[in-house]
């Protein structure tokens, strides 16, 4: 299809109906010169009604669906898959109802509220990304040579027999870690020189 530089809008639907599974990746958009009138007035008429524009866009000759969504302040353009596009979960062999010991949900319900924290994209890095920067930086600095692949660790194999001995060992790592983060802190806090030494290997 040819490309275009517009952005169709065809219904404005509630955006609490749209399953979040047909969203997949967002772009911001911006007003052209002279367009910042209209674009606060779709922007602030859409927060308000609380829906979304359901639109088509053509992208380097492939036409998708998207959505047309205020958010913090901005226009987003979030492209979404095509009904045809997404598996029917009624065709998913998942277990329908199972029955669950006491024991066990408490257990999972622990290692849940252990493991809780505060949303916090920056700490979540792209280890895949990281580790291929590192490469290509090896390979800058060895003038364009073949660089000899580190070895790997095979994983070892687990055979989950015990679902319960499984979550409390679980608990018992993530307890464990929890402990330890909070004895450094409090280390780091009663030793100034121990505090500038954890700030320069964090360099």
């Amino acid at each position: 299809m040819e490309a275009t530089q517009t952005v169709d809008i065809q219904d404005f639907v509630e955006q609490e109906e749209i399953n979040p599974m047909f969203f997949y990746k967002p772009y911001y958009l911006e007003p052209q010169k002279g367009g910042d009138k209209a674009y606060a007035l779709l922007r602030d008429a859409l927060a308000e009604s609380k829906k979304v524009g359901i639109a088509k866009v053509v992208i380097k000759t492939r036409q998708y669906l998207a959505g047309v969504k205020p958010e913090d302040g901005a226009l987003v353009l979030e492209l979404m898959h095509f009904a045809e596009e997404l598996a029917d979960p009624s065709k998913l062999h998942v277990p329908k109802k199972v029955e669950v010991g006491k024991r066990e949900m408490n257990m999972a319900t622990a290692l849940i509220d252990g493991m809780s924290s505060k949303w916090k994209p920056e700490k979540y890095r792209d280890d895949y990304r990281e580790a291929l920067m590192e490469v290509i930086e090896e390979k800058v600095q060895a003038g364009g040579k073949e660089i000899e692949e580190k070895p790997k660790k095979a994983p070892k194999p687990t055979k989950v027999i015990d679902l319960v001995s499984v979550l409390q060992k679980s608990l018992e790592q993530t307890g464990g870690a929890r402990k330890k983060r909070q004895a450094n802190l409090a280390g780091n806090r009663s030793s100034p020189q121990r505090e500038q030494l954890n700030c320069s290997r964090s360099r």
